[in-house]
């Protein structure tokens, strides 16, 4: 083990060798040149001229004049289809051999290009997390340690002349052989299907194990963790694993899970977020002063920025036709944006549905605030994800309720709108919803003026519905499936929220 942890010390050290760029700016000029390079006598690249953006010294401004911004359906429908029908040279140049299939927070299936090339991208970004956690004071020793890589299965579907599964089992599939030897659960566990099988053949071999690092979702990390725990007859997962420092975060905001982390922990562990999305591995954090995570801007994505403003979206969530998309030396800290890439996989001006924030622009460091589609405006009040997430910290930091997982709607009753909210969590005692519902509609009023003149208008009641936690992973495996990229959306749509109450009730009754 003294090998491996040599070999990964010195790739920590190429990292910061390699990855490091002091000047994102200049770093995402030269992203963007690359790109429009390579892709030039693509079909893409060839219908918008790449050619010509190419002539000027910064192509920045051409490219955003010249290229629109695509949704996955428009990409999809103009060019992703061929390219999953085994086209070559449509977005990128070659033919792709992976998709990244993600359902996203919707029932809709997503098919994602995945190229060797952003394969590379992510191999890459590793290297960046890597050095992140130089940064974190660990022992020497903790570099000698197992990771656990665990998200979704890595026996991918083959389909015609492709295969397609989650980004988080492609990455797992396609790991550095440098990496084998002490990735764990290892190919043979991390190749089963069923996710409960799965855990089951891992928890039967933790003890063999000597973990030093985990890495995945934290909701399904945590059942995990409960069910080797449940399996072996622990008090905690420090009893297997004593040497469990680092957890890697991904996918969701890890504040919500803080508090039951830290029950089935019997030591502090140091948590990292991570940003790696079914598009690519876009941003890790890297300084133990932050929770916020630095934009990768020198690994083959180039990044903008649109305002998220209402006259800037859609009722769909989408962008509108128009709208202004920012470069990086054009944004301010602490203004929510919808996220724009363009990547090695092929992916142009593309809007990837999230939302994000700069903490500290000179640094390029963001916090994710939530998704262009969970954004509820149906009757003025501009309520945003990262307002809704606040309003959950504040409920919990005041001592009224431990949220994990919330979801809410805007429903039309006897001509009137009212939010229902659904708020889950692990606490045990009764919760009084009426007045969690009054306090959580203050906190809403004081932090957003559009909400409160909503509230004395068009909505006119707020209603809490407090369920277990547990409802909300139950959900996404029925709807979606277990473990991996699921997410449970936040704000949901009238059809959507019908079945998901429908849901709930049958499960409180059983």
């Amino acid at each position: 083990m003294q090998v491996l942890g040599e070999i990964i010390k010195k790739a920590v050290s190429l990292a910061d060798k390699i990855i490091s760029n002091p000047d994102p700016v200049e770093a995402q000029k030269k992203e963007l040149r690359e790109l429009l390079s390579k892709a030039q006598d693509t079909a893409f690249g060839k219908y918008y001229q790449f050619k010509k953006l190419l002539s000027p010294d910064d192509p920045r401004d051409a490219f955003a004049r010249e290229i629109p911004i695509h949704s996955y359906d428009k990409m999809h429908q103009e060019w992703w289809q061929k390219v999953t029908e085994g086209a070559e040279d449509i977005t990128w140049p070659g033919k792709v051999r992976y998709f990244a299939v993600s359902s996203g927070t919707t029932s809709k299936k997503k098919h994602i290009p995945v190229t060797d090339d952003m394969l590379k991208s992510i191999r890459n970004a590793g290297l960046q997390q890597f050095k992140g956690i130089a940064d974190f004071d660990l022992p020497a020793e903790f570099f000698e340690k197992e990771l656990l890589l665990f998200g979704s299965s890595t026996n991918l579907k083959k389909v015609n002349d492709h295969y397609e599964g989650e980004i988080s089992g492609i990455s797992a599939s396609q790991l550095p052989f440098w990496i084998e030897g002490y990735y764990r659960p290892g190919k043979e566990i991390s190749a089963i299907d069923d996710w409960d099988e799965r855990v089951e053949a891992l928890a039967k071999a933790a003890p063999h194990w000597d973990i030093g690092s985990i890495s995945g979702i934290p909701s399904w990390i945590e059942l995990m963790l409960k069910k080797v725990m449940e399996y072996h007859n622990l008090k905690n997962i420090h009893e297997i694993w004593p040497n469990f420092r680092v957890f890697t975060s991904g996918g969701v905001a890890f504040e919500p899970y803080k508090k039951s982390f830290e029950r089935i922990c019997g030591k502090p562990i140091t948590v990292i977020d991570t940003y790696l999305a079914s598009e690519g591995y876009l941003a890790t954090q890297i300084r133990k002063d932050t929770d916020a995570m630095a934009l990768i801007t020198d690994n083959g994505v180039y990044f903008e920025f649109v305002p998220f403003k209402p006259e800037n979206i859609n009722d769909d969530g989408s962008i509108r036709e128009g709208a202004k998309a920012l470069k990086i030396d054009e944004v301010e800290e602490d203004v929510e944006y919808v996220l724009i890439i363009s990547t090695v996989a092929g992916a142009w001006r593309y809007m990837i549905g999230d939302t994000i924030k700069f903490t500290d622009k000179k640094r390029c460091e963001i916090k994710i605030t939530g998704r262009t589609k969970h954004y509820l405006n149906v009757v003025g009040s501009q309520l945003s994800v990262i307002q809704m997430n606040r309003a959950m910290e504040e409920l919990s930091d005041k001592e009224v309720i431990n949220v994990k997982e919330f979801t809410v709607a805007a429903i039309l009753e006897e001509g009137d709108y009212l939010h229902r909210w659904y708020l889950g969590t692990d606490d045990d005692d009764p919760k009084d919803e009426k007045e969690i519902a009054n306090l959580l509609d203050n906190i809403l009023k004081d932090n957003n003026k559009n909400y409160k003149v909503a509230r004395s208008k068009a909505l006119k009641s707020v209603e809490v519905k407090v369920i277990p936690a547990s409802l909300f992973q139950l959900w996404s495996e029925q709807t979606n499936q277990k473990g991996g990229q699921v997410k449970v959306a936040r704000v949901m749509k009238e059809e959507d929220f019908k079945e998901w109450e429908a849901f709930v009730e049958k499960e409180s009754k059983s």
